[in-house]
């Protein structure tokens, strides 16, 4: 806690304080989301199963746009690299270099994850469970790692991204709204595959909006917000009450269309209604988070919330597993008062198991948050000097950051079900290992 005020003591006057706090806000929700839809029911077995309560709960999906944040936080991930690349480049330093930095923070809680559940998976077989149910659980704890794979092919592209921003300004996330929409014509009347590219385009209009608003070019004043929020609404209720997008924000089984996979327009509709609603409160947030005491809480969030994010579902498994074993589960039938009554002590519950799973955990981002400078020192360190310096190490990093979020992304992409002695598909764990191993190497090079 010490370290935690001297921290937040020293931020300097001219930090976006609010952009910190909107990340914070935004995972918070994504968390608080998850843990609301989840349901459980028996499968033909009896045992306890979980499902999407939206599943059931159709009248409850608009309410989804108050939880599906996720393009706030691609909004604010543009803000924040561009300025740490800014002052990364002041110092002298190379996109490389940048690059590089940016993987330890994401990389390290992530591989601890993994390494983690694919050690219980391994432990569960041992023990004699079924391989299929260690995959589905493994599956469901590895959710929140889609949106990694995503996020690190947008930091990988930001050195090229953030100069087409500094020569074409507010054209770039026009042009990729417009490719956003060729890929929903795509997905809606075919070719389907002209929807594959929604997958980076949808979430890099985001990026692209957060670069504007570090540079100016954006203008975050309250006489545009009500136009700009309007105007997405009007969008929003247009494409998914009259046009043919559902209103879930959140992705449903066997739903088609989906919002979420790829983006879609609608979600761009809703990031378009949330940008407006931030410049709306962007002023008077600022000037709560100049007193001492919100800050402090801001700062202490954000220097945890990859870990809140990527172990929320493992808090929902560990609780599930509880709760089973003295007979609690399934509960009320989803919808009924009791069902959303039940909601209350749920979350509560889910909270302190995750704060358990922070305290563990959170240690290895704080870590990896505060990566001294190196000097030249073993063998390891000399191979990692060379290769980052030599013509090879921007071909490296990338190769790093591709064979990383591939892994991921096979993950997310294989079914829940299947025979996988780790509960991880081989293939993707050795991808993410591989790429995460190299930068590691390629991270150890002296300052």
């Amino acid at each position: 806690m010490r370290r935690l005020r001297e921290f937040a003591a020293r931020t300097p006057a001219e930090r976006e304080r609010y952009v910190d706090l909107l990340r914070a806000v935004a995972i918070c929700a994504v968390v608080l989301g998850h843990w609301l839809i989840v349901a459980f029911d028996h499968d033909p077995a009896g045992r306890p199963r979980g499902h999407s309560a939206l599943e059931d709960l159709v009248a409850a999906r608009p309410a989804t746009w108050l939880f599906q944040v996720m393009p706030v936080f691609f909004l604010v991930g543009g803000y924040a690299n561009a300025a740490s690349l800014d002052a990364h480049r002041r110092r002298g330093g190379d996109p490389t270099g940048w690059l590089l930095d940016r993987s330890g923070r994401l990389l390290r809680p992530t591989t601890v994850l993994l390494l983690t559940l694919a050690g219980a998976a391994l432990v569960a077989r041992l023990l004699g469970a079924e391989p299929s149910l260690v995959r589905t659980v493994i599956w469901y704890a590895t959710i929140p790692l889609w949106f990694l794979a995503a996020y690190l092919l947008v930091v990988l592209s930001t050195p090229v991204t953030y100069a087409l921003h500094r020569r074409f300004g507010l054209a770039v996330p026009a042009l990729l709204v417009v490719l956003v929409a060729l890929g929903d014509v795509g997905r809606l009347l075919g070719p389907a595959p002209l929807a594959y590219g929604n997958y980076l385009f949808g979430w890099l209009v985001l990026h692209q909006l957060g670069f504007a608003w570090r540079t100016g070019s954006l203008p975050m004043r309250a006489r545009v917000a009500v136009p700009v929020l309007l105007v997405g609404l009007a969008a929003l209720l247009l494409l998914t009450l009259v046009g043919p997008y559902p209103t879930s924000m959140i992705n449903i089984p066997r739903a088609r269309p989906q919002n979420m996979s790829p983006p879609s327009l609608a979600l761009l509709a809703l990031a378009t209604t949330q940008l407006g609603l931030i410049m709306l409160l962007r002023d008077p947030a600022e000037r709560w988070l100049r007193r001492r005491r919100p800050w402090l809480v801001v700062v202490g969030a954000n220097s945890v919330v990859l870990t809140i994010f990527l172990w929320h579902l493992t808090a929902v498994i560990l609780l599930v597993g509880a709760l089973g074993a003295v007979g609690l589960l399934p509960g009320p039938r989803v919808g009924t008062t009791a069902w959303w009554l039940g909601r209350i002590p749920w979350v509560i519950l889910l909270s302190v198991v995750l704060a358990g799973l922070v305290a563990i955990f959170g240690r290895i981002e704080l870590r990896a948050a505060r990566r001294p400078a190196r000097t030249a020192g073993g063998r390891a360190d000399r191979l990692a000097a060379r290769l980052a310096r030599s013509p090879a190490g921007l071909p490296l990093t990338v190769a790093g950051y591709a064979a990383a979020g591939l892994g991921l992304f096979l993950n997310s992409a294989t079914p829940r079900t299947g025979n996988h002695p780790l509960g991880l598909p081989g293939v993707a764990l050795l991808s993410y290992l591989g790429g995460a191993a190299l930068l590691r190497l390629l991270r150890a090079a002296p300052a």
